[in-house]
């Protein structure tokens, strides 16, 4: 009996601590959201941004050129579509060209979940179904992928389970070996996260801001060429509204993707660029990525990073035009 009491006293503590944990997370997120003071998305908005509601999130996004074939770009993590902005102009000479913010980054809504219904749009597969719908809403029905970092894992994965609307892959230091949101995150930990309830973003608003910049800079060869301008810009685009609440769904919605196993399943051209300097997704693994899809080309840029689009954009532009031929 008293061993019985015992068990019952610790269970009531554990959940006493739990939702005190709870409470005093929510507490600190709400001074969190009063210091900050996020502004609103359209404040941060460029003349030439347009917004579209799409699957009941609204999407920011520019578009250049036009005709076809048309390219979509897709950024990675911690960035934003002006990841793309030295490209936009001389990729249009070649058709259309858009790209877009995607959820948890820059001026894209970031929905909260405790508001939403269904799925959570935050998870890799909800981003690369949302990707085609975004497609729909803008009457296009087929389009060259271009994705960068997390972004080529979602290229990746939008061309295995849309194929019909994919001309091309074009994959740009994609985590489709490694990185998020490739790994996985075991039930357990998941569950283990979860508890946390509200603490979660809080330590975010935390952790985040003060990796920021070490993040960004790892993403460069060149260093130099992140200007603090440049960084302000991200920075902005990252702590937008809800921001912190984001990351943490996109971090609780990690697992394992298994892509590996869906190679023969691509049969469009895939053109593979890396950096040889890219210490984020390491080069050998773009390497081995070109290798083993079928129908790929690889194209390394020299003295390049995580980014070759914003580090070497005339190079960058040039082995895209290169790869156009070979797409029917």
């Amino acid at each position: 009996m008293l061993k019985q009491l015992r068990s019952l006293l610790v269970f009531l503590g554990s959940m006493l601590l739990l939702i005190g944990i709870q409470v005093l997370g929510r507490f600190l997120v709400s001074v969190y959201r009063r210091r900050l003071q996020i502004k609103p998305p359209e404040s941060l908005a460029d003349p030439d941004s347009r917004f579209i509601k799409v699957n009941g999130i609204n999407i920011h996004y520019k578009i250049f050129g036009k005709g076809e074939p048309v390219f979509l770009l897709i950024h990675g993590s911690m960035l934003s579509l002006h990841s793309w902005r030295e490209v936009f102009e001389p990729l249009s000479k070649f058709g259309t060209v858009i790209a877009f913010d995607r959820p948890a980054f820059g001026l894209t809504d970031r929905p909260l979940l405790s508001y939403w219904s269904g799925s959570s749009p935050y998870g890799p597969e909800a981003q690369a179904d949302l990707t085609l719908a975004f497609l729909d809403a803008l009457g296009i029905k087929k389009a060259i992928l271009v994705g960068n970092s997390a972004g080529g894992t979602l290229a990746f994965l939008a061309a295995l389970r849309h194929p019909e609307r994919v001309q091309a892959l074009i994959l740009v230091a994609a985590m489709i070996h490694s990185g998020y949101p490739v790994h996985d995150l075991r039930p357990w930990q998941q569950a283990a996260l979860r508890k946390l309830g509200a603490l979660g973003p809080f330590l975010i608003s935390l952790i985040l801001p003060l990796t920021f910049e070490a993040a960004l800079k790892s993403f460069w060869f060149d260093r130099t060429k992140l200007s603090p301008a440049l960084l302000e810009t991200y920075r902005k685009h990252q702590e937008g509204k809800y921001w912190a609440q984001a990351w943490w769904e996109l971090i609780l919605e990690t697992h394992a993707l298994a892509l590996e196993e869906h190679f023969a399943q691509i049969k469009t051209p895939v053109l593979v660029i890396t950096g040889d300097q890219d210490y984020v997704v390491a080069t050998k693994e773009s390497i081995q990525l070109a290798q083993e899809l079928p129908n790929a080309k690889l194209e390394m840029l020299a003295t390049c990073g995580h980014l070759p689009h914003e580090e070497s954009p005339s190079a960058f532009v040039e082995a895209v035009q290169n790869f156009l031929p070979t797409i029917k």
